[in-house]
């Protein structure tokens, strides 16, 4: 499912606009960058939970010339399913 597809399930399941389920789905996801980017992480009851772990530094390899190289260390996204998610795919 892509972004137009998300806005379109959203206007049909809340009865909205698409272009009302467009801002919303737009604040959503300004609301969770801004308080990621602030540190803070982002739980969503029986959905799940948004929060940033720190990667270390490492070496890694070039996978054409297996030339070993530096990786820097750095700051990455992560998403935990809450239970009732990941009940409902089983």
């Amino acid at each position: 499912m892509n972004k137009a597809e998300l806005i379109d399930a959203m206007a049909l399941e809340a009865d909205l606009t698409k272009a009302d389920a467009k801002k919303a789905l737009d604040a959503f996801i300004n609301a969770t960058t801004k308080a990621l980017k602030d540190g803070d992480r982002v739980a969503l009851v029986g959905f799940g939970s948004f929060s940033i772990s720190k990667r270390a530094a490492r070496k890694g390899r070039n996978p054409q010339t297996g030339k070993e190289i530096n990786i820097a260390a750095k700051k990455v996204v992560k998403f935990k399913p809450g239970s009732e998610l990941a009940e409902s795919v089983q």
